[in-house]
């Protein structure tokens, strides 16, 4: 029983990896744009100012759309997870790794949980990305 519970879990694991890209080519639109690296130089809810939560090094991510892959750092670690995406959504909801060497302060706990509230993404000209929750944008990068 226990074999057939856990061949099961492999199976259902392996098929939702092989359809985490939701629909749209990577050839048009937002998606194709999203590929790169990108600076965040924005980022809503705290009540600290922007320096001083990321006073050192801002935090990036870096988007390998046809790899279906995301990485980056948050100013401290590192992560790196599979690409949900489509043309216009993006979901950060699922677990992706994560170093956990200690950081000083707030910026890498509000990083990551603004980016875990994103659930759709624009892109303005080809270096501005703005990740929003609603219609709201929470977290605005430049592309380096």
């Amino acid at each position: 029983m226990r074999r057939l519970m856990l061949f099961t879990v492999v199976i259902a694991s392996a098929l939702t990896a092989c359809t985490t890209m939701k629909s749209g080519s990577v050839s048009n639109g937002g998606l194709s744009q999203l590929s790169g690296t990108w600076e965040l130089n924005y980022i809503s809810g705290p009540r600290i100012a922007f320096n001083g939560l990321y006073p050192g090094k801002k935090p990036t991510i870096k988007f390998e759309v046809t790899e279906k892959r995301f990485s980056g750092n948050t100013s401290c670690n590192s992560f790196s997870g599979i690409l949900i995406a489509d043309d216009s959504t993006i979901n950060f909801t699922k677990p992706f790794a994560i170093t956990r060497m200690a950081c000083p302060g707030e910026g890498e706990s509000t990083f990551v949980e603004m980016l875990r509230k994103a659930s759709s993404y624009s892109i303005t000209g080809d270096s501005t990305l703005n990740f929003l929750m609603g219609d709201i944008a929470i977290m605005r990068f430049h592309k380096k």
